[in-house]
């Protein structure tokens, strides 16, 4: 396992609905109905600290550039104590996971640290706007992380290029480069598919019509929309990076602990609902979460494996 770009560990299989739980109130309380089983298949996951290289493929924005850093950073780090809830809260149920493994301790998880190691501006679009993500992946992160071992390449590409896979099947992916680096592509649904990737801020195409329609909290709909569904996705990575660890389903389609809760951002929701989220009374933004430099985001709900249920902030 050593040749992998983070520390991870693995242990026995089990299912994680009937062992014990980090006992912390503040972990349980909001939770949401789901139909996911969410079961430990004796897989590593991810610990201690991911080195994550931000690649910025295309022309990204700037508001997009902060939103995205500003999330990662806000993981570890918490804001003004009289704001609640912290991102670092959410980031806490993800470092749960290491508490439901076999011989684990329970009075006290250890951190996962998200360190953001480096960051790639690649503006030539010398792959081209149109991907595929067999011949596109294994090249850009050959490219750009061969001095720079160790790190988890998040790929985020700009609002001119289009991703195969991503808006057509989901916002963000993640996966495995000849089975050696782990890497998370984020797409930027902006052009290609705001009714598919930017819910809550903008009506879907298809499924359950919203009721209401929320302002999202950087003021971006589409770098909001991008924090959502990197958070899902990176959640998914830690605690299932190589499709043997935590999640439903069968392995090459697996719903993980974050894509299991899909569409609940607070207590209450419902398909259409989001639930319950807090308003900025200066922007009209809704959030749930306080970050770093007064930052807001809208997270999204994970699984809880002690109440088999999704678990949101509010």
């Amino acid at each position: 396992m050593s040749s992998f770009p983070i520390r991870i560990i693995s242990l026995a299989l089990f299912s994680i609905s009937f062992l014990p739980f980090l006992n912390n109130g503040q972990l349980t309380r909001h939770s949401v109905q789901t139909r996911a089983k969410i079961v430990y298949h004796g897989g590593p996951i991810l610990i201690e600290t991911i080195n994550v290289a931000l690649i910025w493929y295309g022309n990204v924005s700037l508001n997009k550039k902060e939103a995205i850093a500003n999330f990662l950073k806000s993981l570890n780090t918490d804001g003004d104590f009289n704001l609640q809830p912290q991102v670092t809260k959410w980031w806490k149920m993800v470092e749960s996971y290491q508490a439901m493994l076999p011989g684990a301790k329970h009075d006290e998880v250890p951190k996962i640290i998200v360190n953001v190691a480096k960051q790639i501006n690649d503006t030539s679009y010398k792959y081209g706007r149109n991907l595929t993500i067999g011949d596109f992946i294994p090249k850009i992160v050959k490219e750009h992380t061969k001095e720079a071992k160790n790190m988890l390449p998040i790929i985020i590409t700009a609002k001119d290029v289009n991703m195969e896979g991503v808006c057509t099947k989901t916002c963000a992916h993640n996966g495995i480069v000849g089975n050696i680096t782990l890497y998370i592509i984020l797409g930027n649904p902006e052009l290609e598919c705001p009714r598919k990737c930017e819910w809550p801020f903008t009506q879907i195409d298809s499924g359950p019509k919203s009721i209401l329609f929320l302002q999202p909290p950087n003021l971006d709909k589409a770098a909001d929309a991008m924090v959502i569904a990197l958070a899902t996705t990176l959640a998914d990575t830690v605690t299932n990076p190589l499709n043997t660890g935590f999640y439903d389903g069968p392995p090459k389609n697996s719903t993980g602990v974050g894509t299991a809760c899909k569409a609940i951002f607070g207590s209450g929701a419902f398909p259409g609902n989001p639930g319950k989220v807090h308003i900025d009374a200066h922007t009209g933004g809704s959030f749930n979460a306080h970050g770093i430099k007064d930052k807001k985001f809208l997270l999204p709900a994970i699984w809880n494996p002690k109440t088999s249920s999704c678990w949101t902030l509010m």
